[in-house]
């Protein structure tokens, strides 16, 4: 029971905790990336353009974050370069597309948004295509 309480972490806990953190906010993302894949394939571009930078841009940036990067942190692979485009994606789900709705429609972006913060401060750990390349 004592060991439920303590506060020290080991290496493996931590990066068995990469792990899962990366291969849950990628997979999850993955379901809101693939629909819009599929969209953009189809060559239906109506979407949203909550920038200003045109419907189809904006499609392409959220195919490019919400599917292509969503596998990379999965992988591990330039995790904390592919986390980027997620960030702001979420900043910009959360704060400009949902900005003016309540807490309860904007917190899974927020909870994305903490997630993808956490992987761009630790890394992908370990347990991921990073570590295998910088060992060689």
């Amino acid at each position: 029971m004592k060991s439920l309480f303590r506060t020290k972490l080991n290496n493996t806990s931590v990066h068995f905790s990469l792990l899962l953190l990366r291969l849950a906010a990628g997979g999850f993302m993955l379901t809101h990336g693939f629909p819009k894949l599929q969209r953009l394939l189809a060559g239906e571009m109506q979407f949203g353009d909550p920038l200003g930078l045109g419907a189809e841009v904006s499609l392409v940036l959220a195919v490019f974050a919400e599917f292509f990067c969503s596998i990379l942190i999965m992988l591990g692979l330039g995790t904390r370069l592919a986390v980027i485009p997620l960030i702001v994606t979420m900043a910009v789900a959360a704060f400009i597309v949902h900005g003016a709705d309540p807490f309860g429609r904007k917190e899974m972006a927020l909870f994305y948004l903490v997630s993808y913060i956490v992987l761009l401060l630790s890394g992908s750990g370990k347990i991921s295509v990073d570590r295998f390349i910088s060992r060689k």
